[in-house]
This record gives C-alpha cells, structure tokens and sequence, in this order.
C-alpha cells in the first residue's frame, strides 16, 4: 500500500521563539509544510521561510476562521495541524510514521504534554490533555467558541489514538498566563453573546469553584506541586472572568436597548 501525504499546517502571529522549534519536529514526517502567517511583525517570516515552509499571509478573523482557511489551503487532504508553540514527541512521530503506512481512521488523536513554566505538568487539567490533530480534511472542520477551537468530525468518523506525546510549550511564566487569561477571556465572553447565548449568573458563582476542585484535588493537580496550584487557581479565575465580562457585556446590551 503506497504512503499517504500528509500537510503540516501552522498558524502563527509573533512566534519567532517557538516556530523554528515547531517545523522542524514535523520536518520528518510531512510531506508539505505550510504556515499561515497574521501578518507577524517579528522575524517569523524570516525564521520559516528560511526553514523551506510554504509560507502564506492572511488576515486574522479569529482562531476558528483562521484553521479553517488555513486547511483549505493545504496541498494534501490528510492534514497535521499544530499551533506554533507545539512540537512533535519521537515516539509520535514514529507513529504518524507508521500511519502514514497503514491510514485507517478518518482521524487520529493523541495526547498533549505541557510545559509550564519550565516544568512538565502530569496531572489536573493539563494532563492528559487529548487533543485530535491529524485528519483526512473532507471528513470535517475546525469548530467550538473562540478562542478555543476543535476539530469537528463528520458523524460517523472513526477516530483512534496514537502513542506518543504532542508538546506544548505552555507559558514561560505566571505573568503570561495572566496576561493570556485577559485576552482569551475577552474573545470567549465575545464569542458567546455574538451567538447569542444568555449569561446565568450562577455559573459565575459555582463554575470558578467547580474547575478549582476538578483540576486540583479530583484530577490530582495538587501532585504537580507549586505550578499544579496555580494554574488551579488561573484555570479557575479565567472561568470567572469569561462569565463576568459575558454577563457585562449581556448588561451594556440592555442599556443600550433602554436608552434607544
């Protein structure tokens, strides 16, 4: 049975300190490399074309939108989608390796291994983390709420699971995550009044609790020491303020319709 080809497709803005780190996890077992660039202002570009990538650039409309085109643009229909801060473990690429031999599923999941703060977290939310990034692009297509997408498989599509590890170099420090908390808290509380959603208080109350004890005690997050009870507490505080500035927004709606 004659190989599959498969395209590596990554979506960057700003990451000269990690796309270098990417390509060249997946250099070895993709046929086309393509990044599909928002425009960077730092030495991405630079950094990929100088890796031999197909490099393209286009406007951002969000993470969603972005994955979407994005895939449209791959040259083969059997799609490796990383996001830059990611990287292929060996014993995944062996066994991408070994699929790309024997294609069976209509897509392939795996589980992600994060870094945090220079420290491999094992345990809570952040592990194990199963992730479906491998797949035949006309079985589907990239959903969810921004700013946290999936790949949305066609009913029906039979999915399996790889050995092996993709790592995701997380957050260099707690001031980042803090940081990445107020950015992606503003989209999704965005994202669920475009759709129309309507707050319910009570999620703002018992939901941030509800993730603290989920990812610290119920999923052994304490075990990861120091790093397992902060990022507890910031898993929980972004759950807090993605329903606040939901209910803010839903608020200022009403207002408006008030004084109209």
């Amino acid at each position: 049975m004659e190989c599959i080809k498969i395209s590596a497709v990554i979506i960057t803005l700003n990451e000269e300190r990690n796309i270098q780190r990417c390509i060249e996890s997946v250099k070895d077992i993709a046929d086309e490399i393509l990044v599909v660039d928002s425009f960077s202002t730092d030495d991405t570009k630079k950094i990929a074309t100088s890796l031999g990538v197909r490099f393209i650039e286009h406007a951002f409309e969000g993470h969603i939108q972005q994955k979407n085109w994005a895939t449209a643009q791959s040259e083969f229909p059997y799609v490796l989608s990383l996001d830059a801060d990611e990287a292929l473990s060996e014993e995944l690429k062996k066994s991408i390796i070994e699929v790309k031999k024997n294609w069976k599923a209509d897509g392939y999941c795996f589980y992600r291994f994060n870094c945090y703060c220079g420290k491999w977290i094992k345990h809570g939310d952040f592990y194990p983390e199963k992730k479906l990034r491998l797949w035949d692009k006309r079985k589907g297509n990239w959903g969810g709420i921004n700013p946290h997408d999936q790949f949305e498989m066609e009913a029906g599509s039979v999915i399996k699971r790889l050995k092996g590890n993709l790592l995701h170099f997380v957050n260099d420090n707690i001031s980042q995550h803090v940081l990445q908390n107020e950015k992606f808290t503003t989209i999704a509380a965005q994202a669920r009044f475009d759709l129309g959603k309507k707050p319910i208080k009570l999620k703002l109350i018992f939901s941030p609790i509800f993730t603290f004890i989920r990812g610290y005690i119920l999923k052994l997050g304490f075990l990861d020491g120091f790093y397992g009870f902060v990022i507890a507490v910031n898993s929980a505080h972004y759950t807090f303020l993605k329903y606040a500035k939901h209910i803010e927004l839903y608020k200022f709606k009403k207002q408006k319709q008030n004084t109209a």
